[in-house]
């Protein structure tokens, strides 16, 4: 079968618009694939859940008997080490966790700053 010789021009022409679209729509339109979408929900999941754990990291800061020596620790750390005294205190670490979580210590350091003042 041949192709007519006017449609060979309407076909480029839907391919290139089809390619530019696609482009466009990706980097400039907010379009995502399934994998970034994924990614994102389960960042702002992550982002949620240090949110609503925060609160539990300033009560058990205030419950802690050893809260003085254990603020003194971080604040005599450097703010490089901060983080890492704030994990060794054991305030971080949320329930049912062996370790303490990097990303809760330093939204609990955010809040003791904030609580402090």
């Amino acid at each position: 079968m041949t192709t007519p010789e006017w449609l060979k021009p309407g076909i480029y022409g839907a391919l290139l618009g089809a390619v530019f679209v696609g482009i466009v729509g990706f980097s400039w339109g907010g379009w995502m694939t399934g994998g970034g979408a994924n990614k994102m929900a389960s960042e702002m999941a992550q982002d949620e859940v240090i949110a609503a754990l925060v609160p539990f990291c300033l009560d058990m800061s205030r419950a802690d008997n050893e809260r003085v020596a254990k603020l003194a620790t971080i604040r005599d750390a450097t703010s490089f080490n901060r983080r890492t005294a704030m994990m060794e205190t054991g305030w971080a670490t949320m329930p049912g966790a062996e370790a303490p979580n990097r990303d809760l210590a330093q939204a609990c350091l955010d809040g003791l700053e904030l609580d402090a003042s």
